[in-house]
């Protein structure tokens, strides 16, 4: 690799067009400051720097292995544990394993597929906007719901808007296919994704641990080792 791909590929990290109208808002406003010489033009300028950064779309290299089920989201792995699913998703009163991952307002926020299907529901719900980090968040806050019907069975993904978050964003329709790891939303600005699995699947995380979206191995579907909860520290 060149220097100059290197570059490209480490330091210019495509922006999301999600992003565009907030980072021109952001760059007129510390035009107009600049212009007028007031003190705020460096603070706003950070401001501006951090939008850019915010929304930022890198390219991830998704394993490819069926049966792998990738982290959605950028963030810390918040909780692990067996709940009830939301009841708009439709997948019953049983118990399920959940996986929540908590994106900080300084994680890409794009939001990827955990495992390849058909989108078989969409299901968007409003709410509060508490801490995403807090349990009752996954009941009390807005939030959308994707379920995917999938070879191992059916998944629940859900976006959960956060304390400052005042948007959920998404690109897909019901009926549509996923490609493990593809793009499928957003959220903004910090908040929380939730993925509910299917019987007989074993976590391959530990609370507490960083994921990355499009990457990190969340559970195999394969495997047939005796499930456990593996929470750090």
């Amino acid at each position: 690799m060149s220097i100059i791909d290197s570059v490209r590929t480490t330091v210019l990290v495509p922006v999301h067009r999600e992003g565009y109208p907030f980072i021109a808002i952001a760059a007129v406003a510390t035009l107009v400051l600049a212009w007028w010489g007031a003190w705020l033009t460096w603070p706003m300028l950070a401001l501006a720097v951090w939008v850019v950064y915010f929304f930022r779309d890198p390219v991830r290299v998704t394993p490819a292995r069926d049966g792998l089920v990738i982290s959605p989201a950028d963030g810390r792995v918040s909780m692990i544990s067996r709940v009830v699913p939301p009841v708009e998703l439709g997948l019953g009163p049983a118990p399920m394993l959940r996986v929540s991952i908590f994106m900080s307002v300084f994680d890409c926020h794009v939001n990827r597929a955990p495992i390849g299907g058909t989108i078989e529901k969409l299901a968007y719900r409003p709410g509060k906007f508490l801490n995403a980090d807090l349990d009752k968040a996954s009941e009390d806050n807005e939030r959308n719901g994707v379920v995917i019907r999938t070879a191992y069975g059916t998944f629940g993904v859900v976006q959960i808007a956060g304390l400052l978050a005042r948007r959920i964003v998404w690109w897909v329709g019901e009926g549509q296919p996923l490609a493990t790891g593809e793009r499928f939303g957003m959220i903004r600005f910090g908040s929380r994704v939730d993925v509910y699995f299917p019987e007989g699947a074993q976590p391959l995380v530990a609370e507490g641990q960083r994921a990355i979206a499009g990457e990190t191995v969340l559970a195999d579907m394969t495997s047939s080792e005796p499930q456990r909860i593996v929470r750090i520290g």
